[in-house]
């Protein structure tokens, strides 16, 4: 299939999202279109590198840039500021400028870690998303929110750091295992749930195509929700209103993930868990069908994605961790909650007893 182009449109700042297949031999001159810069550092982690990282070096070699390769450690447990502090280091002690572009070469890990190096290092220089997961491709790479985790909550340490652009090889994925596959999947379905009805259908119907990573379905999946992601950030950059939208599901998930120290389920997993607790308590606010929350539990379920909270998690733990979450507004935890297969609401007034029952109700 043909690569096609994306824009987040955000005025001097917008940047393209390239999306092919077989294609990495591209990345140097994609970039060298939109940078004179000499100099390139590669962050990967060390299974992504040995798959991908010889080709992406030649590319921007052959594009006149000067690469090289650091390798970080693999993991969301990672997404560190010690990690981080690797990344300076390594600037700082092979003498890199401002005038050098950081390439992040793998998952949401690399992608956040290497963002928010780039955002802060002599205070701002630019860089490449190279996504390698579903996850990071239709999710993580696009809008610009960079960061690192915080013992107490994740993304709790970070910066808005737009990308130079975003290039997406399709490839990529034929290497990814296949619960990183469900995990970037359920991010698919966020996209659906949230904006776009005739999407989730789509979800729903080519499922085992998707998961058979057949070409056409795949790429319609990507594009979709790249351009959903796309849409909203150029409406709303720092999430001042619209862009919440995209946090559907991420406030009992990240609640989830951080009480399990980020070990028990890859973000995209926590993120499945999230929307069905937030799809139940607007069921049981009366704000949303409950056939349609079943469709939705029925699609994850079906995709081998959690639907419950650990049983080892006590209601109250939750509770707790969700009265830490970024989205916190007088004291009140703010959340994206269905009216409909294809949109949704932010709601902050509802019963804290009733908001205890659908989580107790989860647990397992």
């Amino acid at each position: 299939m043909s690569p096609e182009t994306l824009t987040v449109d955000l005025g001097d700042r917008s940047y393209p999202i390239l999306i092919g297949s077989d294609w990495l031999e591209q990345l140097g001159p994609a970039l060298r279109e939109r940078s004179s810069h000499e100099r390139a550092l590669v962050v990967s982690d060390n299974r992504v590198n040995g798959l991908y990282g010889d080709a992406v070096l030649a590319s921007l070699a052959n594009a006149g840039f000067s690469a090289e390769m650091l390798v970080v450690p693999e993991g969301e447990q990672f997404k560190t500021l010690d990690t981080c502090t690797t990344i300076y280091t390594y600037l700082l002690a092979n003498n890199y400028s401002r005038e050098t572009i950081l390439a992040a070469l793998g998952g949401g890990v690399v992608g956040d870690l290497t963002g928010f190096a780039a955002a802060t290092y002599m205070r701002g220089i630019p860089f490449v998303q190279v996504p390698t997961t579903l996850l990071a491709m239709v999710d993580s790479s696009v809008g610009g929110k960079t960061g690192v985790n915080h013992p107490l909550g994740k993304n709790m340490i970070g910066a808005f750091h737009q990308p130079l652009l975003v290039f997406v090889d399709l490839g990529c994925l034929r290497t990814l295992a296949p619960v990183e596959f469900r995990a970037g999947f359920a991010e698919v379905v966020k996209h659906g749930v949230i904006r776009e009805r005739g999407f989730f259908d789509f979800c729903e119907s080519e499922r085992e195509a998707l998961f058979a990573l057949e070409p056409q379905a795949l790429q319609r999946a990507v594009r979709t929700s790249c351009a959903v992601k796309a849409d909203v950030v150029s409406a709303d950059e720092r999430e001042a209103g619209l862009r919440a939208i995209l946090n559907f599901g991420h406030t009992v998930g990240h609640a989830v993930e951080s009480l399990t120290n980020y070990s028990l389920y890859k973000h995209g997993e926590a993120v499945a868990i999230g929307m069905v607790a937030a799809g139940r308590l607007a069921a049981r606010m009366g704000r949303f069908e409950p056939a349609e929350q079943e469709r939705i539990e029925r699609l994850l379920a079906q995709s081998d994605l959690p639907v419950r909270i650990p049983a080892q998690l006590e209601t109250d733990a939750v509770i707790e961790r969700l009265s830490k979450d970024k989205k916190v507004r007088g004291g009140r935890v703010r959340f994206v909650l269905p009216e409909a297969i294809g949109r949704v609401f932010i709601e902050s007034d509802f019963s804290p007893a009733m908001l205890r029952e659908v989580i107790e109700a989860m647990r397992e």
